[in-house]
Order: C-alpha cells, then sequence, then structure tokens
C-alpha cells in the first residue's frame, strides 16, 4: 500500500468520517472488503437518507394535496419543502421550475413531447452531440422519425473533446433544439456548456442540458448557466432511485402542454373540457413518488452539509492520482484524455476484454463498470467494443485507488 493515511494525503475533508454515514461500505465481497467505483451508474446511500425514507413510511406517509387531515398536510409540506430545497440547489429562480420525475430520462422525454414536437416541422434540425447516453439520442431520433426532421451531430475530437468551433457553422434557420450532455458518462469529459448556450442563444435556439453525471461533482447554477432546461437523476447524488428533476425556465414551461395526463395535474374536470392545474403541477400527473423526493431532498441536505466544493476538490484529487496509477501499468489505454475531465476513467487492457477486467476485480472487492455504458457512438468512434469504467464519490478514498490499481497489476500479470 502506498498511501500509509489518507487523511494525511487528502486534507479536503475527513473522508473517513464521512465513509461512515454509508453502511453499504461495511460490506466484504468475495472476502475483500468493498471499493466501490461504480459511481457513474449509481451512487450508495448515507445513513441519513436511508432513515429518512424510513421515517417518511413509519410517521408520515399519506398522498399529498388530496386531503386535509394532519398525515396529509404533513406529507404534503414535506414534499414542498424538498422542492425548496432542490430550487435553491440548482439556483433555479423559483418553486414552479422544479418538476418531479422518474429521473434524467423521463425529463428528456418530457422536454421533447411537451416542447419541441409542437414546434417541429419537417426538415427543422436538432442538434446533440457525438459523446451523447442513449438516454439524450433515442428520444430525439424517435421525435426525428415521427416529424420528419434532421438530428445533427457536433463531432469531437481523439481526446473526447467536443469540437465547439463547428457548432456556429451547423447552426442555420433550421435549427430549433440543442440538448447536450455537461460531463461525459462515458470519457468524464466536461463539456464549455456556457459557451454552447451562449452560441445558441444568440440563435434563439433553446438548449436542454443533460446533468445526470455533472450533479454529483460539481456546483450547478442555472441561472448562471442560463440554460432553458436541466435534467437529473436522484439516484447519482446519494438520493432515491426513481426520482429525478427537471428545470426549465418558468416562461417556457407555462406554454408547455402536459405530458402525461391524469390526477393532480388538472384544475377543473368535466366530460366537456379539462383544465390544467398550475406550474409545477400540470406536469406531475398520479400520485407522484413522495417518499423519493424527500429522500433526494436528505441527500441534497447531506452534499450541501459536506459541501459540493469540497466534494469536487476531492474526486479530482482521486481522479488525478487513480490516472497516475494507472498510467504507470503497462498494456493500459485511456478512453477519452480531455484537458477538462473528472470523476470517471475509462480504460481498456490490451488483449483482456473488459468484462473479464470488471470480472476479475470483482474477486478482488473492487466493483467497476463494464460495457458501452449506454453510449455506444462513443465506443464506435473509439473502435472498441467496450470500456472499463472506474468512477469516484465522496466517500472514496486514496487508498482505495491503491487497492484497485494494485489488482488491475495482478490481473494483468495473470493474462500477460
Amino acid at each position: 500500500m502506498k498511501i500509509q493515511n489518507n487523511n494525511i494525503r487528502n486534507p479536503i475533508f475527513n473522508v473517513n468520517r464521512i465513509r461512515k454515514d454509508f453502511p453499504i461500505l461495511e460490506k466484504k465481497i468475495n472476502n475483500k472488503p468493498l471499493v466501490y467505483f461504480d459511481n457513474a451508474a449509481t451512487s450508495q446511500k448515507p445513513i441519513q437518507v436511508i432513515d429518512r425514507l424510513i421515517k417518511f413510511y413509519k410517521e408520515e406517509n399519506s398522498n399529498i394535496h388530496r386531503g386535509v387531515h394532519t398525515l396529509s398536510n404533513i406529507a404534503t409540506e414535506e414534499y414542498e419543502k424538498s422542492r425548496n430545497r432542490i430550487r435553491k440547489f440548482i439556483n433555479a429562480s423559483d418553486n414552479k421550475e422544479i418538476i418531479f420525475t422518474r429521473g434524467t430520462t423521463e425529463g428528456i422525454n418530457l422536454v421533447a413531447h411537451s416542447f419541441l414536437e409542437e414546434k417541429l416541422k419537417e426538415g427543422d434540425e436538432i442538434i446533440i452531440t457525438a459523446m451523447e447516453h442513449h438516454s439524450n439520442i433515442v428520444p430525439w431520433q424517435i421525435l426525428r422519425d415521427r416529424k420528419k426532421a434532421v438530428l445533427r451531430i457536433l463531432p469531437m475530437n481523439r481526446k473526447g473533446e467536443l469540437l465547439v468551433d463547428q457548432l456556429e457553422e451547423m447552426v442555420n434557420e433550421k435549427t430549433k433544439f440543442i440538448s447536450i450532455t455537461q460531463m461525459s458518462n462515458a470519457l468524464g469529459t466536461i463539456n464549455p456548456i456556457k459557451e454552447i448556450i451562449n452560441t445558441a442563444h444568440k440563435y434563439k435556439i433553446r438548449v436542454l442540458v443533460d446533468g445526470a453525471q455533472s450533479i454529483p461533482h460539481m456546483k450547478i447554477d442555472v441561472k448562471d448557466l442560463d440554460c432553458d432546461f436541466f435534467v437529473f437523476s436522484g439516484h447519482k447524488i446519494y438520493g432515491p432511485t426513481g426520482i429525478g428533476v427537471l428545470y426549465g425556465k418558468e416562461e417556457i414551461l407555462e406554454e408547455m402542454t402536459p405530458y402525461q395526463s391524469g390526477g393532480d395535474m388538472i384544475r377543473n374536470v368535466t366530460f366537456e373540457k379539462t383544465l390544467y392545474n398550475d406550474l409545477p403541477y400540470k406536469f406531475e400527473a398520479g400520485t407522484p413518488d413522495i417518499s423519493g423526493v424527500v429522500g433526494l431532498s436528505e441527500a441534497i441536505k447531506y452534499v450541501d452539509s459536506v459541501g459540493i466544493e469540497n466534494i469536487s476538490k476531492h474526486e479530482d484529487q482521486l481522479y488525478k492520482y487513480a490516472v497516475s496509477e494507472l498510467g504507470k501499468i503497462e498494456g493500459i489505454g485511456f478512453i477519452g484524455e480531455a484537458k477538462k475531465r473528472t470523476g470517471v476513467i475509462s480504460f481498456d487492457i490490451k488483449g483482456i476484454h473488459p468484462h473479464d477486467i470488471g470480472t476479475i476485480l470483482d474477486q478482488e472487492g473492487v466493483a467497476i463498470r463494464t460495457g458501452h455504458h449506454c453510449a455506444q457512438p462513443v465506443m464506435d468512434f473509439f473502435k472498441v467494443p467496450a470500456t472499463a469504467r472506474t468512477s469516484f464519490a465522496c466517500y472514496n478514498t486514496l487508498e482505495e485507488v491503491d487497492i484497485f490499481a494494485d489488482a488491475v497489476r495482478k490481473l494483468y500479470e495473470v493474462f500477460k
């Protein structure tokens, strides 16, 4: 082991104290301490979030917005307090701009159907990028085919950096929308979102930012970004699965028609006509994931208590150390080496399939992700079938990086 004292090498915050908040980290895998480096897929949950979910079901469980009894009022108050906390976390202007969804994927689909479908005409163009997750490709392909529109792709270079200079050349009078990831789940690249948004707005083009990967790693300020939409998933930022957020500028959301219909998104219903509810409720049909919302709020509270800037610095230290250690191993190749990247390392080892890498590392207690990471066009671009991907969170340590790197060295020796 190279790192004798993690807190000496990592003085940003007490990571050992933070680790005590995550019960699953005490688990052993194949009789080895768990090293969880699959955070880009989903993060682990602190005890504060777990306890909050238990408290909701033990003490507060009721449906919201529909009752005058005490439990319903408590559940409603907690639900709306959660919306307010999330609004503050991303610096939105009003609670009306925070729409609860099942996750990033549903948020993108909501925008595709409720905002763009009515505006899109045959021959109109949507721009996405070469490094998008499938969730930010497939909805636009379906919309393209349905409306006979055109889907254009902003390319990237071999380092995994977008060729942003080409955006202005791609934009024309037919360009109606741009949808882009802030941080690549497959490469770790951090994209120049503000520059892209400024270019788009110069031509009055609306922009959606996929923040699924960026939300747990960096400070998000939607006012500063000036994005029209921002989407993220709760489970990436220490919250429950199945809950997410769509932020949209109020004036845009007001113009949009509901994505789903049913209860709670209505103001008045007769057999002749329905009047829709006010924002944000017209986009929240049916009984929502109330426990998921309060759990996500607790996760945001936890991140605030640690400090997103502290988390970002800590993870950047882990990332740089891991790149340095992996780079010393014979046969390692990095997939994507953008100048601005963090949190995610995609790599391969000459002569070893990524699935074999993941399987054997699991025997050492190390959990990583292998495959195409729902980014097959990225794999095609780099001419690889899949990669091994390691990704970090606030509870990971430099010692764990050493365990991981040593396991990779052993793996290479086995297959050499």
